[in-house]
């Protein structure tokens, strides 16, 4: 119940940033639930293989490399899903950063509910 309810936050999030953004799009609410879905596939399956591969690069980097590899598995997302488009490397780099303060600020509200 709580990685549906967490999905279905990540999807809010996914159409509020696709109306402000501009290089950002999702066609309807079943597009941005099925991002919400791949993008959490992703992160558990591709991104800590990614992190492991390029771990030289995040270590001289500090860790902003992860930014790299967050906004690849958002372009990954958008090869994937025909109704979610992002314009390059910049908005999804953006997108990303922004997809997880918004989730960080939903999930941190989800749980002051809870107690």
């Amino acid at each position: 119940m709580n990685f549906l309810l967490k999905l279905i936050l990540s999807a809010v999030a996914v159409i509020i940033l696709a109306r402000i953004l501009p290089g950002v799009g999702v066609d309807n609410y079943v597009s941005a639930l099925i991002v919400a879905l791949v993008l959490a596939i992703l992160n558990t399956v591709v991104k800590p293989i990614l992190v492991v591969l390029t771990l030289p690069a995040t270590v001289i980097t500090l860790g902003l490399f992860l930014l790299v590899i967050n906004a690849a598995i958002i372009l990954l997302a958008d090869y994937f899903i025909s109704g979610f488009s992002v314009n390059g490397w910049l908005w999804a780099l953006i997108f990303s950063v922004l997809l997880s303060v918004f989730q960080s600020i939903l999930h941190s509200v989800l749980k002051k509910d809870k107690s």
